[in-house]
């Protein structure tokens, strides 16, 4: 059975739609975590995986 993820803060992780690599809440997205659909600026940047 796999671990449960980690909980940061409230905030389960989430998957980056670029990269598919999961990433956790940071302060820095406190106000728009639900927003929040990738882990850095390169992925952004990349956008969404086909």
């Amino acid at each position: 059975m796999p671990p449960e993820p980690r909980v940061k803060n409230g905030h389960p992780p989430k998957v980056c739609q670029s990269c598919d690599r999961p990433f956790e809440w940071r302060k820095k997205w406190a106000r728009d975590w639900d927003d929040v659909r990738y882990c850095s600026q390169a992925c952004r940047k990349r956008g969404p995986r086909n």
